[in-house]
């Protein structure tokens, strides 16, 4: 470990782990032994109006008016392989979904309704929980009032900075005018949870200019806040600035941190705050909590994963324009979704490791009798926590093995050291693109 901002662990394996399956296993065959009684399902929608200077999201911005529809019938082709797949031999239960990207309201409200439709062969979209991000210029009236139609409980939108001349350094052309409005639509449409996201570590962002930032979303009183540190990746915008974006993250973050501890919300991982007295996580509505470290997901669209007990696997991915622009092309084009293309087998070794990162990097922390009802052995003695323990990161008791708060603050220096050496050398041997 170098340094507190390794990387992001928002999933383990990372897709550049992933590598082309041979053969090629039907989905019946991946989904035919599994537990589906607590799915989560995902639809990934890859398109924005525009591409921020730090996103290296797999999305490509525009779209001709004909890509839209022709992307979401290469969806409804997808789902109903992959319905074929679930039908036989277990009931399919799905306890969370979401819509992502890109941004899913890039799309027309009536594009929407079909996205709906779609999701709705799966689970009833009002029954469950249902999040959707989305971005200023697309959070209009007429989509946003599908969605709340429809069943949405969290929508999430990606603000970044209240001040315009940070927004700018970001490589994200807005205005705070437009944001506000935004936000005023979508507390107006009524939905249950609402998430910002901010980020720090801007160029020029000093800590009074973050305290305004956090103050204004806070004037919103969201249910949730996910703050979020600069990382500056390769084929990006800001990437190719190539400059040094280090210094000044740790200070923010904790500023951030203290500040929303200080306004009653609860930290819930390095990113996420919450305020106790929402409905969230599951908005509200009984017996719909999601473990992503036991529970499947099904994942329809070329940039969404999908993962099984022991089966992780996606489409291709890509970074830059003309290679997302691609598999976006070949995605529309193809009528046979019934194998798994691109992923990633997961032996005992891996699918301990990943039940590690998913719960560690979490505030409750790793419970320990969930791990051993599920491994019959200790996450302490299949792992080598002790770095970290020393270090101070570490708080041990006999319920639960947990990260200090110092130790969540070095969550993105923790989740990377914590990789197998076979995924890192995967991940190094990944030819970006």
């Amino acid at each position: 470990m170098t340094g507190p901002y390794q990387g992001y662990v928002y999933a383990y394996p990372h897709k550049t782990a992933y590598r082309p399956l041979d053969p090629r296993p039907s989905l019946r065959d991946v989904w035919a032994h599994e537990d589906r009684s607590a799915l989560f399902l995902y639809l990934h929608i890859p398109f924005c109006e525009m591409r921020c200077g730090f996103c290296n999201l797999f999305t490509r911005t525009g779209a001709p008016e004909e890509l839209t529809g022709a992307y979401l019938d290469a969806l409804d082709r997808q789902a109903t392989a992959v319905l074929t797949a679930l039908a036989d031999p277990d009931p399919n239960t799905f306890a969370t979904a979401a819509f992502g990207g890109g941004t899913p309201t890039y799309l027309t409200a009536a594009e929407l309704e079909r996205l709906c439709d779609i999701a709705g062969r799966f689970a009833d979209l009002g029954s469950i929980p249902l999040g959707v991000e989305t971005s200023p210029a697309t959070a209009t009236t007429d989509r946003l009032t599908v969605l709340a139609e429809r069943g949405t409980t969290r929508v999430s939108i990606g603000v970044q900075s209240f001040l315009d001349e940070e927004v700018r350094a970001a490589v994200r052309p807005q205005k705070r005018a437009e944001v506000e409005a935004a936000l005023d639509r979508i507390r107006a449409a009524g939905f249950p949870a609402l998430n910002i996201d901010l980020i720090y570590g801007i160029d020029g962002q000093t800590p009074v200019t973050w305290l305004h930032s956090l103050n204004a979303a806070l004037a919103w009183e969201p249910e949730e806040l996910y703050l979020y540190p600069l990382y500056v990746r390769p084929l990006t915008g800001l990437g190719r600035q190539g400059r040094d974006w280090d210094d000044q993250r740790m200070e923010l973050y904790r500023i951030g941190r203290d500040h929303l501890l200080a306004h009653g919300y609860e930290q819930v991982s390095m990113r996420m705050f919450r305020r106790p007295d929402s409905a969230a996580p599951g908005q509200g509505l009984p017996g719909t909590e999601y473990r992503c470290q036991t529970d499947g997901m099904i994942g329809l669209g070329c940039g969404a994963r999908s993962y099984t007990a022991d089966l992780h696997y996606s489409f291709d991915y890509a970074v830059g324009a003309t290679p997302v622009r691609a598999i976006i092309d070949d995605f529309v084009r193809e009528t046979d979704f019934t194998t798994a293309r691109v992923g990633f087998t997961l032996d005992e070794g891996e699918r301990r490791r990943r039940h590690l990162i998913q719960s560690l990097l979490q505030a409750p922390g790793l419970d320990r009798a969930a791990y051993r009802e599920r491994f019959g052995t200790e996450a302490a003695d299949d792992f080598d926590l002790e770095p970290f323990a020393a270090r101070g990161w570490l708080e041990d008791d006999p319920a639960a093995i947990r990260l200090t708060p110092e130790g969540l603050a070095h969550s993105d220096a923790i989740g990377p050291a914590l990789f197998s050496p076979r995924v890192r050398t995967l991940m190094d041997s990944y030819e970006a693109r």
